[in-house]
This record gives C-alpha cells, sequence and structure tokens, in this order.
C-alpha cells in the first residue's frame, strides 16, 4: 500500500486531469492504474452500480471527443494507446462515488487522495481567480490615469519646459573686462 500511495501524487493525478465538456476528468483506465486493478475490472463494479453514476458523475466519451484528446498527443494508433473502447471519464463526483462501489481499503485511500488533490486544484484556481480578478482592477486604474495624462498633456509639457528652463537658465553674455582692440 505504501508503494501505491507514493505513486498518488499532486504531479502524477494533475497529469490524469483533462478537461471534457466542461467538467474536470479523470478517465477509468488511468483510475484502474492508480487502484491498481484492471480497467475492466473497474468497468465491471461501475457497470453493476450504473444507478450510482448520473451523467455528471461519469460519461462515456464520444468519437469525436476521442479523436480531439487523442490529437492532442499526435498519436492515431489506438492500440498504441491501449484504447479499444471510448473509455469513461469520471468527474470529481464519480470518483467520490468509486470508493462504495470499489470497497476496498486501496480505493477507498487512493479515493480521499485523489479528492484532496481536486480540492487543492480547485483552490489554486480560486486565488489564480482573486488574482486575476485585481490585476484586471489595476489595469482600469492605469487606463483610466492614462486617459487623464492624455488630457493633461499639453499642461504637462508647459510644466516640463518651464522646469527645464528654471534648472538651465540661459546665460546672459557678460560684459568684457580688460581693453578692446
Amino acid at each position: 500500500m505504501m508503494k501505491r500511495n507514493s505513486l498518488i501524487t499532486y504531479d502524477a493525478v494533475s497529469k490524469k486531469i483533462y478537461q471534457i465538456r466542461g467538467m474536470n476528468v479523470i478517465f477509468d483506465r488511468d483510475l484502474a492504474e492508480m487502484y491498481g486493478v484492471s480497467t475492466r475490472i473497474l468497468n465491471q463494479a461501475v457497470n453493476r452500480n450504473k444507478k450510482r453514476f448520473p451523467k455528471d458523475f461519469m460519461f462515456q466519451l464520444t468519437k469525436k471527443e476521442l479523436d480531439n484528446w487523442k490529437s492532442q498527443f499526435v498519436t492515431s494508433n489506438k492500440e498504441k494507446m491501449g484504447l479499444r473502447k471510448r473509455p469513461y471519464a469520471f468527474t470529481e463526483q464519480g470518483i467520490a462515488m468509486l470508493s462504495s462501489v470499489l470497497n476496498s481499503k486501496i480505493a477507498i485511500d487512493v479515493n480521499i487522495r485523489i479528492i484532496r488533490i481536486f480540492t487543492h486544484m480547485r483552490e489554486l484556481l480560486n486565488n489564480n481567480k482573486e488574482i486575476l480578478l485585481k490585476l484586471k482592477i489595476l489595469e482600469g486604474q492605469i487606463t483610466n490615469q492614462d486617459n487623464c495624462l492624455d488630457r493633461h498633456e499639453d499642461e504637462i509639457e508647459i510644466i516640463f519646459k518651464t522646469l527645464k528652463r528654471l534648472l538651465n537658465p540661459p546665460v546672459k553674455g557678460r560684459n568684457q573686462i580688460g581693453f578692446r582692440q
């Protein structure tokens, strides 16, 4: 079990999360690998408990979605990716439900780790939204200041010219002392 938990790291799980239909999902084959079972066994357990997995918990990819997903990896050979069937995609809620279907200690431990990673990712996203919102507000303030500067550009230019004259006053010609020839 220690070996399995060491495989379930933030980086390892986050690389297996894809956005499909506007939802963050993990494919059945990736979950099966994390749980230490075959994809067939995982899908059999899910099929025996179909009522626990509504469409917002789990769905099967369409052919078009599968092709789009595969094109991200520039791979056209289904066998090379180990895909003979269209995979099932599990949302965060579907993954939580898997712990009741795959009722083993490993499944429960892995689910807890995956759900914590999903939660951490959601917190990071929320923090980034706050930062982006603050940046947008700052951008608006700077734009407003730029607009004010544009309106007063002529007055500012006069002020700078006056300051330059004060700092570098014109040198008046001096009266020469001595004899002229």
